[in-house]
């Protein structure tokens, strides 16, 4: 992953609520194990017509759609089954945050192990999100280290995220990468450790 830093963007507005994974990915293009061309497959079952052509009022098949950074959506965004190709698909589509009042638990945790960053905002700050969004124009900052995202009018909205995954996100690494960068500390205490190890003990 790359480090994640602060960007601005404009909003797409998804105003549905309960949109699970096998609405984002459906269930039938999970057998890939690579990331790539997910993107085309992001939202399929909403966004293509029975003939595989772009439906043009989908929001994804609008101009807008194109270098938007931010999905801004209903309530509950990513319930439903598990699977890490639903945030693959929205990073892959481009999305780099999604703005929501919730988010199904498992969703969020694998959207923060793949460089997505979930934003919880209150019901009045959502509405207003929308409200910002019918100019396509209009854009927000999203800060990951201090925490907020910054309105139009210079409104600086606070949101929460998990001290360890918001480190990842900032240094740009994953849970091995955590890991690997404590290799020297693991590699004494493994040594120092082995020294005192009785072999020959019950």
């Amino acid at each position: 992953m790359t480090k994640f830093v602060p960007f601005q963007s404009t909003l797409l507005p998804m105003p549905i609520d309960n949109i699970d994974t096998d609405q984002i990915i459906p269930a039938r293009f999970l057998k890939t194990t690579t990331k790539e061309g997910l993107d085309k497959q992001l939202f399929c079952d909403w966004r293509y017509d029975a003939n595989g052509n772009p439906k043009p009022d989908f929001i994804l098949n609008t101009p807008r759609a194109q270098g938007a950074q931010i999905l801004l959506a209903g309530d509950n965004f990513g319930c439903g089954s598990s699977r890490e190709h639903a945030p693959w698909a929205l990073t892959q589509f481009g999305f780099r945050a999604v703005i929501s009042t919730s988010f199904a638990d498992i969703f969020k945790n694998n959207s923060l192990k793949n460089g997505l960053l979930p934003i919880v905002v209150s019901r009045d700050i959502h509405a207003k999100l929308f409200q910002i969004a019918e100019d396509p124009r209009a854009t927000v900052q999203v800060d990951l280290a201090s925490q907020t995202v910054t309105l139009p009018d210079g409104t600086a909205v606070g949101f929460a995220v998990d001290p360890f995954a918001r480190h990842c996100l900032l240094e740009g690494i994953d849970e091995l990468g955590y890991i690997l960068q404590h290799e020297s500390q693991i590699a004494a205490y493994e040594q120092q450790r082995f020294a005192t190890l009785n072999t020959l003990g019950g």
